[in-house]
């Protein structure tokens, strides 16, 4: 980690960033009477992706990091049920699904080889 200045340095932070993003104008086309309930948990779970690492970054140790990105990985399929879900209701297109699902996708594997390498 040492040549990284800031969390903000990392591609899995500005990945996750970028999901958040993409959430939140995803979600628009939710009915009104879910933004307290299922519009609700995909934003908390979509935020705490880069949350957590950004978290884990600040740490004291490896292994507390690497907690932190399994955590950050956690809410990365929370969030991805939680967008089945939502497409399987047609809140949200499938374009827009799959536009999402591309990025968790990336995301996921991006997470897996950083815990990997990491765990050495």
């Amino acid at each position: 980690m040492s040549e990284f200045k800031s969390f903000k340095d990392l591609l899995i932070w500005q990945k996750g960033i970028l999901l958040v993003k993409t959430i939140y104008t995803s979600l628009e086309s939710f009915p009104k009477d879910e933004i307290f309930g299922l519009q609700s948990q995909i934003k908390r779970a979509a935020v705490s992706i880069p949350s957590n690492i950004a978290e884990g970054w600040g740490r004291s140790s490896t292994i507390s990091y690497i907690h932190f990105l399994k955590i950050a990985r956690g809410s990365l399929f929370e969030l991805e049920t939680q967008i089945i879900i939502a497409n399987e209701l047609n809140f949200i297109s499938d374009l827009k699904f799959n536009e999402i699902t591309q990025i968790i996708t990336e995301e996921s594997k991006m997470l897996n080889a950083f815990i990997k390498s990491l765990s050495k």
